[in-house]
């Protein structure tokens, strides 16, 4: 882990009529392998396809079809333990998980229970403020999706999609070491951040490629203590699963009802039941879908189409070499090499393409010492400007060369910070060579002394109540500066005018 000084953030509490209960939180996110082909297949996994065209003979359950396991899909699941700290199992194996519904054409789903191929590992999640939590990742194994049911096509008939069917999918188990809405939120944009930078999961949620089951219970203060020291569930109360949750808005709003619900239930007398429930963003609520099955009311069993999966370390070894700088790595680095704060750091990694587009910018400056200026440029201007016309950054009209030459013609004296952003202006709308325009409209900023002079002279001989005003009161010398760079179109350099002013006036 990185040598990153923080503290636990306080668990969330809520109060009940009856005293304060704490929040416990666990999550199955199930990420979508970014890969071209399926898990055990070689249909299409391309979205938006006509429905039931990416569907291959496996996918449909036809009699006598075998699963032949995807490489790639194998590699982007250990590249993703990897990324997470994880331990890679060099042995697992595949179970099928018997469940009949219209979309699994099967009648089972093949998925790892006792053998997974990624073991323990961890995430650190920052909350701001020095805060973070490190949530421990308890397994990631390989699964199939199921197919898509559709209900509102007809009003006498469903409708079943099959070309998800067969996807692969890295179902991430976290250890119940979240305590809040927010962090439960923040834990699953962090693992988005972290599969979009490895390549192993595009993480677009509105698609379905990156979902999450929240397990939510609730507990009396101190008992999440007495379960960390023992690690005994009993002391965290009945959990109950909230399903396919795409939205990081509606995962805070649907735990925070569901640990509502709960407590009423106790403090009624209730029991809580463990089950399936459905968040409804319409009506703010949880409704309950099914009991809670457990892993023998699947009926698991070793798939007898599928050997053991062995992997040697060596290849493991091949993909850990070349696993690409993580965020929280390539964070620290901004902030060490080019001085940015924590935040403008986390700006600039919150996306991969914001990182690399940055530090091509800075490619394009003198010095590292410049990079708090581009990174200024970056977040302020350029990425104000792309989000006030919906852009993203792949989009933007200005070119990390542009940029960087806009930022080294502010740092070498050429032009001033006003001066600068007009040129923004015309590179962004019209495009061109920042410095070749300076040259050819005349933006260059005025750094002769003797003209300046000239100029604070003027102002001075033209204005002696003001000179006045300012000898009592050094604050207004600040008109003084501001009517000389009216008088020079701004191309005067602001530090060279405020030195001049000030010795003009004896201040």
């Amino acid at each position: 882990m990185l040598d990153l000084t923080y503290e636990a953030p306080a668990p969330k509490v809520i109060a009940g009529a009856r005293g304060d209960w704490e929040l416990v939180i666990g999550l199955e996110v199930h990420a979508q392998v970014a890969t071209r082909a399926k898990l055990f297949s070689g249909a299409s996994t391309e979205f938006g396809a006509e429905p039931n065209s990416n569907v291959s003979f496996i996918d449909a359950g036809m009699p006598g079809m075998l699963p032949v396991i995807n490489e790639g899909c194998v590699a982007q699941a250990v590249r993703t333990g990897l990324g997470l700290k994880a331990e890679i199992n060099l042995r697992s194996a595949f179970d099928r998980k018997n469940y009949f519904y219209p979309d699994l054409p099967q009648g089972y789903q093949i998925s790892q229970l006792y053998h997974p191929i990624v073991g323990e590992g961890e995430v650190l999640v920052e909350m701001g403020n020095g805060q973070a939590r490190l949530v421990r990742i308890e397994r990631i194994h390989l699964e199939q999706d199921a197919g898509k049911s559709i209900h509102d096509m007809d009003p006498n008939m469903s409708f079943v999609d099959l070309n998800r069917t067969g996807v692969a999918l890295m179902e991430i188990v976290s250890r119940p070491d979240i305590r809040g809405p927010e962090e439960a939120a923040a834990y699953v944009g962090k693992l988005r951040q972290i599969l979009r930078y490895l390549g192993t999961c595009d993480g677009n949620m509105q698609n379905g490629n990156l979902r999450a089951d929240v397990n939510v219970s609730v507990c009396r203060p101190g008992d999440y203590e007495k379960y960390q020291e023992s690690q005994d569930f009993s002391h965290l109360g009945t959990r109950c699963e909230i399903k396919n949750m795409n939205s990081m808005r509606f995962i805070q709003a649907a735990i925070d009802f569901e640990a509502r619900r709960q407590i009423a239930i106790l403090e009624d007398g209730g029991e809580v039941v463990q089950e399936t429930r459905l968040y409804d963003p319409d009506r703010n609520e949880t409704r309950s879908m099914r009991s809670k099955e457990e892993a023998h009311d699947y009926r698991y069993f070793p798939d007898p189409d599928l050997l053991p999966l062995e992997i040697e370390q060596a290849w493991v070894d091949d993909i850990k070499a070349h696993l690409p700088e993580l965020p929280d790595a390539k964070k620290a680095r901004f902030m060490a090499d080019f001085g940015l704060s924590d935040y403008d750091a986390g700006v600039l990694t919150a996306e991969l393409a914001n990182a690399v587009y940055f530090e091509a910018v800075v490619n394009h400056i003198d010095s590292a010492k410049d990079g708090k200026l581009a990174a200024n440029w970056v977040i302020n201007e350029l990425f104000g400007r792309l989000k006030k016309a919906d852009l993203g950054i792949e989009q933007s009209p200005v070119s990390p060369a542009q940029l960087g030459d806009i930022v080294a013609l502010i740092a070498k004296g050429d032009i001033s910070g006003k001066i600068a952003k007009d040129l923004f202006e015309i590179v962004y709308t019209e495009g061109g060579e920042p410095a070749q325009i300076v040259e050819e409209r005349g933006m260059k900023q005025v750094t002769d002394t003797g003209a300046i002079e000239a100029a604070v002279d003027e102002i001075i001989a033209a204005n002696p109540a003001q000179v006045e005003k300012a000898k009592q009161n050094p604050k207004l010398a600040g008109w003084f500066v501001g009517q000389v760079m009216k008088s020079t179109g701004g191309k005067a350099n602001p530090a060279a005018v405020n030195q001049i002013v000030t010795a003009k006036l004896g201040l």
